[in-house]
């Protein structure tokens, strides 16, 4: 049998870790690396470095950021009044692109997913909770994914939300169940908020 250098079989690891590759693709991208111009591995080197040394969260929204706000919370024309409240840094890019929403964000980053071990403290649950209790947030837009874990998360911040005078709405059923917002269309994206609901 022949051996895999150890190089190769670190890297084809290191991508089996990443979610939505399995050992197979993993495979692939590593061989292919190794047909690849030299630059071009550089090149992709360099964009993972740069990713973990020039991005940051947003001390206030948490989404991923060069700069600290980010430019979202930075900007004085978007409506400081109402959050909208996502899963994923994903989601934010889903919702901006419907050009509809003129809020403030808050990213989760997941969610409650007993199977896989998140409860509500790994969570930014408590950091929103906080931003409410300022008394500046009017509504409260609930944007999680529709299947199991975003109902879940949904119900669990509203019920946090309880204690304080803000309105909390979700979005309207436009999507579809167990869909994620970053494959949602603008349009679809654009009525689900539109016709957001009390919970």
């Amino acid at each position: 049998m022949v051996a895999v250098p150890d190089a190769v079989t670190r890297l084809i690891g290191e991508f089996s870790r990443l979610p939505g590759i399995g050992p197979k693709t993993a495979s692939r991208l590593a061989y292919y690396l190794l047909r690849a111009p030299v630059e071009q591995v550089k090149s992709l080197g360099e964009a993972v470095t740069e990713l973990r040394d020039r991005i940051t969260f947003c001390s206030q929204c948490h989404n991923i950021t060069e700069q600290d706000p980010c430019p979202v919370c930075a900007d004085d024309r978007r409506e400081r009044h109402v959050v909208c409240v996502v899963e994923e840094p994903l989601d934010v890019l889903a919702i901006e692109r419907t050009n509809e929403y003129q809020g403030l964000y808050h990213v989760l980053h997941g969610a409650i997913s007993p199977v896989e071990g998140i409860g509500p403290d790994d969570l930014r649950i408590h950091e929103l909770v906080e931003r409410v209790k300022a008394g500046t947030i009017t509504e409260v837009i609930l944007a999680t994914n529709t299947g199991l874990e975003g109902e879940a998360t949904a119900m669990y911040v509203q019920r946090q939300l309880l204690a304080f005078e803000v309105r909390v709405t979700r979005l309207a059923r436009g999507l579809p169940m167990g869909g994620d917002l970053e494959y949602a269309d603008a349009i679809t994206l654009a009525r689900a908020l539109e016709g957001r609901r009390e919970m």
